[in-house]
């Protein structure tokens, strides 16, 4: 069995047709691990759900920000940004069942030494202790109460992760921790609004993974969410938003060897990244 790690594919269905196509995947015997963001801004954010559904325990998927953001948008609970691309998915015939796979979908998913996540890990967290916040959030997630976190989701503070924080507040920096973290401090203090290349990174804050003695170094983490850092593949690291959206290619890796496959972006929606 062959695992392919996927990177962010947001409605780029075209593209992942392709690159199943050029990994030769089997069905029978592989499996797609996907980093997250598998919808919105692209164009056919509906075929990509259906087809990573359909493909049952062959594909595994973590939460990504733009997942979130749809799954809000439904509930009523956000509004659609002019960007958005989602009103196929929210009037489709078999809408309701796509909407309640995808909240059933974990935000961290480990696998020996592989861990991965859309955006990343909190410097101070542990594989172990992730985990174990991951789920805390999928429970709200997939109750009958998910509305009410989806209210709650949005915003920006409290901004670092303190074991005494309770109640939505915890869940929040939980979830903003693994689907929109690109940047900290060393104290791991998040800043959301940067996405550019490393080095115009502001003052005081460094990539979350180049923070020293991260928590989860040993670990090799696999995550997407940032395309502007590109494709990264060091021993304990690997980095797969490509954005494919706005003109570069979608990527995968295969675990066993870490050979790269890539296929070039069909339509980008404007050459540069989000």
């Amino acid at each position: 069995m062959a695992i392919y790690a996927i990177g962010d594919v947001q409605g780029c269905y075209t593209e992942l047709r392709r690159l199943m196509d050029k990994i030769a995947f089997d069905p029978v015997h592989d499996q797609l691990w996907f980093v997250g963001d598998l919808v919105n801004r692209g164009a056919e954010s509906l075929a990509v759900l259906r087809l990573v559904r359909s493909l049952g325990e062959r594909a595994v998927t973590v939460l990504g920000n733009h997942d979130l953001h749809l799954l809000a948008v439904a509930d009523g609970v956000a509004n659609a940004h002019p960007s958005d691309t989602l009103d196929e998915i929210l009037t489709a015939s078999d809408c309701a069942e796509l909407l309640d796979w995808l909240r059933h979908q974990p935000l961290m998913h480990v696998d020996g030494e592989h861990v991965m996540v859309h955006a990343g890990l909190l410097p101070a967290w542990t594989v172990t202790q992730a985990r174990a916040l991951a789920a805390e959030v999928e429970v709200h997630l997939r109750g009958k109460a998910h509305k009410q976190f989806f209210e709650h989701m949005y915003g920006n503070q409290p901004n670092a992760w303190d074991e005494s924080l309770s109640g939505y507040k915890r869940l929040r920096v939980i979830t903003n921790a693994f689907t929109r973290m690109r940047v900290c401090t060393a104290a791991g203090e998040m800043e959301y609004k940067f996405k550019g290349e490393t080095h115009k990174i502001p003052s005081g804050y460094m990539p979350w993974f180049a923070v020293p003695e991260r928590a989860s170094v040993d670990a090799t983490v696999i995550f997407g969410h940032w395309s502007a850092l590109g494709l990264v593949v060091q021993p304990k690291l690997i980095a797969l938003d490509t954005g494919c959206l706005w003109g570069g290619p979608l990527t995968a890796i295969r675990l066993s060897d870490r050979k790269i496959f890539q296929v070039p972006s069909e339509n980008p929606i404007r050459a540069e990244h989000g």
